[in-house]
């Protein structure tokens, strides 16, 4: 299976394999931050579409934070992984205060990354939901959890690379989905990147900015959106 040079390379190669949404008025690109936002940037730029965030942090397990036990949303959805959970016995109390405590975080990300705007409008449009890759699924199936109750009229998912099963399982709670790679065994998103090095806010924020000025120049061009 491939590597990808870098979430932009990523990116790149996911938009093509979503090439039947390009063109679309009605398409937005809603980015998983922060390493998702390199890999919106490129699919919404082929796409002609308009990207955005939308806020998910993963609850990770008291002293051993790297591993999902959940993920909260955008909207104070929350989902849980029973199977972490249910074996490692944690309680209603943990839950809560790993969801207080990211509910601050998430909150912070929305405030920066939006710069007092609001968030985009959802109800009636397709929705293209992207990351850089999908390994448990927690804060993807929190993200399509939160979504669907603002009534897109089509959710899609689109990942350079996931897990096999967790693809599968994703499938049948969306419209469409797009997993380019689904190497086996998976292990971990990182390993199917050369370079995956953290995305700072910085820049998503030039990002995010970027892709507003492309598309305000692409509008003025005459024949433009």
């Amino acid at each position: 299976m491939r590597r990808y040079r870098d979430r932009h390379h990523g990116g790149r190669v996911l938009a093509s394999a979503l090439e039947a949404y390009a063109g679309r008025t009605d398409v937005i690109v809603l980015a998983l931050p922060r390493g998702g936002v390199p890999v919106g940037f490129e699919v919404a730029r082929h796409l002609g579409a308009r990207l955005d965030v939308f806020l998910v942090r993963k609850l990770g397990v008291p002293g051993h934070e790297e591993l999902a036990m959940g993920a909260l949303a955008s909207g104070g959805v929350r989902v849980v992984d029973p199977e972490v959970v249910d074996g490692l016995g944690l309680t209603d109390a943990v839950l809560d205060e790993a969801a207080r405590r990211e509910a601050r975080e998430l909150l912070r990300r929305e405030r920066l990354y939006r710069r007092g705007g609001p968030p985009p409008r959802i109800e009636g449009q397709t929705v293209i939901l992207v990351d850089d890759g999908i390994a448990t699924g927690s804060s993807m199936r929190a993200a399509v959890a939160a979504l669907k109750s603002q009534k897109p009229s089509r959710l899609v998912v689109g990942v350079p690379t996931a897990a096999p099963s967790t693809c599968e399982a994703l499938a049948r709670q969306v419209d469409d989905i797009v997993c380019v790679d689904t190497p086996e065994p998976f292990m971990a998103v990182g390993l199917w990147y050369e370079d995956f090095a953290q995305t700072t806010d910085e820049e998503v924020l030039a990002l995010l900015e970027q892709a507003a000025r492309e598309r305000a120049e692409e509008s003025q061009v005459p024949g433009g959106m």
